[in-house]
């Protein structure tokens, strides 16, 4: 068991019931997600709870895909929630569907019509709408709510035989069209849907609702403890409805509030609608909430399940500032990668009095984490960044000027001659001249100088592209302001590099590696990339430029 101290309520919960021998102390949790869509950070938060408290407490955690909307739902789905969730490193114990159920389902449906509890109704889904009532009035009963167990048992069959058109029927269990909960008022438990589902083809033309599907899958499962997000809070008493009426294994639901993320959106139907008008590039972009866009972006796994541990649970619904993911972000990178040189903005420099001809320098990959060094090749012409000389310094400017002296990351010290210009008046190469003696890891000049600067060998340096991402959206919470969400989308979201010069080290990178471009930020392969042309995601930059420029504006 755990400190007290650091319980959440849902910890309070599972050891109270461990202690009082519920269930004789047997916990099983489930992840069930919807494949409709792709997984987004929410659900990351979801999976390291339910799998986090099946280890904590020697519990078991199944995989349950609720597939009962064969409209929207796709193998690709699944096959993308799977991947996500061993990503975050994470295995289920059982793998389930829904539509598992179908039958078992089915037969529930038929018992509680046996039991008067249920009918099949011919309403229009506008005419039942038009009978609920509200909140403060009472709805009316249906034309068909009295028909009787026969007939209905007739209908349902039939409609389970495909004789009836999509919308035709519908089977709604017969509770209270006065309950105050309206969720609980002759809720829908099955519509008909000829559509081809992604697992049972065109067996079944009969769908269970969410409402009915979801407690009985986790009544055949025995989950001990049924957790899902604060939305469902008005729906538990109807998940108790089905269950207590079945007389089937009491499962109970615990709901806990949402995350939300500052700067982007968390709704699977707006990121849906980002992906199908083209706003991104896909589920997967590297601007995206999803597991696969942070995954393909180069956030570590890690980050994300610390993350999602930091936040918690609770029972109120806030909004996360991104800055924390992102903290724990350059937390992790910071320690697992290689240092490397990316020039992004490339200005040349030219070291006139360097004749030397296939000089090496051996650098450091890592000073955090010692894992040896990498050979980096030396010549009298270099990349440098453009911002890095400025032909008038500004105050406390201490990288290349006219006179200054800069250490050249692992090299030389050189100092600033001069530069060269076009006709517009722009730089076109800088000149400086080096200290011999003060060459690095064998330094005998005696100076010390403010500025370092990194750079690359223009004869051996190669060419990648890079894609600076930011965030993808200009305010914190896009979906509370007024108009449409999209209306803010940042335009600066993606600026792409085409031509950027690396060192040559980097010739072996493969999709899914990070770097720390030196001074630049943390960068990851992109999957697009190949040997013949790399490209780079920016992960995230050095320190949280972002929050400076809010401050600035």
């Amino acid at each position: 068991m755990a400190d007290e101290k650091s319980l959440n309520f849902i910890e309070e919960i599972i050891e109270n019931d461990i202690a009082a021998g519920v269930n004789d102390g047997r916990i099983l949790t489930r992840f069930p997600p919807e494949p409709n869509g792709y997984l987004h950070i929410g659900h990351a938060t979801s999976i390291c709870l339910n799998f986090g408290l099946a280890k904590k407490y020697n519990g078991k955690c199944n995989l349950r895909f609720d597939d009962t909307n064969p409209v929207t739902e796709e193998t690709e789905y699944v096959d993308n929630i799977k991947q996500d969730i061993k990503w975050l490193g994470f295995e289920w114990d059982n793998e389930f569907y829904a539509s598992d159920y179908f039958e078992k389902l089915y037969g529930f449906a038929v018992r509680l019509i046996e039991k008067g509890l249920a009918y099949v109704d011919d309403s229009t889904a506008e005419e039942i709408a038009a009978t609920k009532g509200s909140t403060v009035a009472p709805g009316s009963d249906s034309p068909f709510r009295n028909r009787s167990i026969e007939e209905n048992l007739t209908l349902f069959s039939e409609m389970r035989a495909g004789k009836y058109k999509d919308g035709e029927k519908t089977l709604r269990a017969k509770i209270d069209m006065a309950h105050p909960n309206l969720l609980l008022r002759d809720p829908l438990m099955y519509r008909i849907k000829h559509a081809h589902h992604h697992r049972t083809g065109n067996d079944w033309c009969i769908y269970p609702m969410y409402d009915f599907a979801h407690g009985q899958s986790d009544s055949i499962e025995e989950i001990t403890h049924s957790i899902c997000t604060l939305e469902f809070i008005h729906h538990r008493p109807l998940y108790n409805w089905f269950i207590e009426q079945l007389g089937i294994f009491p499962s109970r639901q615990f709901e806990f509030a949402r995350r939300n993320l500052t700067y982007t959106v968390m709704s699977k139907r707006k990121l849906l609608q980002l992906v199908n008008e083209q706003h991104v590039a896909g589920w997967d972009d590297p601007r995206m909430p999803t597991i696969s866009g942070m995954r393909r972006r180069g956030y570590p796994a890690v980050a994300l399940r610390q993350f999602s541990d930091t936040v918690g649970i609770a029972k109120r619904e806030n909004i996360v500032d991104i800055g924390l993911l992102e903290f724990y972000v350059r937390e992790n990178l910071n320690k697992s990668t290689d240092r490397v040189m990316a020039v992004l903005d490339p200005l040349k420099l030219v070291v006139t009095n360097y004749e030397l001809d296939g000089e090496v320098f051996e650098i450091e990959n890592n000073p955090e984490t010692p894992n040896g060094t990498r050979s980096v090749p030396f010549s009298r012409e270099l990349w440098i960044e453009r911002e890095d000389f400025m032909e008038v310094p500004a105050k406390k400017y201490f990288r290349l000027a006219p006179g200054n002296l800069v250490r050249l990351k692992g090299a030389y010290i050189v100092r600033c001659e001069g530069c060269k210009k076009a006709e517009d008046g722009t730089i076109e190469e800088v000149y400086c001249t080096y200290l011999p003696e003060s060459k690095s890891g064998n330094d005998t000049s005696g100076l010390s100088v403010k500025g370092t600067i990194h750079w690359v060998s223009t004869k051996d340096a190669i060419t990648a592209e890079v894609r600076l991402y930011d965030r993808l959206f200009r305010v914190e919470d896009p979906s509370s302001e007024d108009g449409d969400f999209k209306e803010y989308i940042n335009p600066d979201s993606l600026n792409v590099l085409p031509a950027v010069y690396i060192e040559p080290a980097l010739q072996r990178a493969v999709a899914g590696e990070s770097y720390q471009f030196m001074r630049k930020g943390y960068f990851c392969v992109d999957s697009e990339s190949t040997p013949g042309k790399l490209v780079f995601n920016r992960t995230v930059t050095l320190k949280d430029a972002w929050a400076k420029e809010v401050k600035r504006n």
